[in-house]
């Protein structure tokens, strides 16, 4: 992923409006669907479905799942609500395309990362930026699929609880391999891996295209403060 870079001018972009606590930084530019879209042989805007997912995800990021109605998710791209119904069977069916999707993305983006390095503490390394990355250019997803897992039905609701598990599983047989091998040094592998997650969880909430930190920067920060929160040696040094 391109890192993101600072203003031309190198000022800081204006604050958007303040919102509750613990919501994803706003990024919209301008409303969805405003923009004239090529049409499909209906007549249709060809992207329409991405536009009606794309509309859906910013409520359900606004408002809770529970609160948004399909008239709102309709009247966001310029449909009628029952409109939507031609592109997705459900507002629950708009969910599961979101949390599964963004689920299954981060897991392919965890795996890849740990595939690219060879020892331990890079395995770590890249696994961490790959975390935090998702989340600074993901914010909306990151955080759908966080808080609305209950209200998924079965089986996908217990699907993703698997799939989370298993990726805060493999970030913490990194560190116990680590600390094992004596190149980490960390009392509970298991709240050093939490704390991580969280750690790059929380960049949803704040960081913004145009800030002083760019993506790749971010990610490498987070990375080494990942390491030093486990007791990671110095790259090159052994012990005894």
């Amino acid at each position: 992923m391109p890192g993101a870079t600072g203003s031309a001018r190198g000022t800081r972009p204006e604050l958007p409006p303040r919102r509750r606590s613990g919501q994803p930084a706003d990024r919209s530019r301008q409303p969805a669907g405003r923009s004239r879209q090529p049409a499909d042989r209906s007549g249709q805007p060809a992207d329409r479905p991405e536009q009606v997912r794309t509309a859906a995800l910013e409520l359900f990021a606004a408002h809770g799942y529970r609160a948004t109605t399909v008239d709102e998710i309709g009247a966001r791209v310029g449909i009628r609500g029952p409109s939507v119904y031609k592109h997705f069977r459900s507002k629950q069916e708009l969910l599961v395309d979101v949390v599964v999707g963004t689920t299954d993305a981060m897991l392919a983006a965890q795996r890849a990362a740990v595939r690219s390095a060879g020892d331990v503490r890079g395995q770590l390394r890249r696994a961490v930026e790959a975390h935090v990355r998702f989340h600074a250019e993901h914010p909306r997803e990151a955080f759908v699929a966080g808080r609305e897992v209950d209200s998924l039905p079965e089986p996908h609701r217990s699907g993703v609880l698997r799939k989370q598990a298993e990726y805060e599983r493999r970030l913490r047989r990194l560190i116990e391999t680590g600390a094992r091998d004596g190149v980490f040094a960390v009392e509970s592998p298991r709240l050093a891996a939490y704390a991580i997650l969280d750690m790059g969880a929380g960049v949803a909430g704040w960081f913004r295209p145009g800030d002083a930190v760019g993506q790749d920067e971010l990610a490498i920060r987070y990375a080494d403060f990942a390491l030093r929160l486990v007791g990671a040696r110095r790259a090159g040094r052994r012990s005894g």
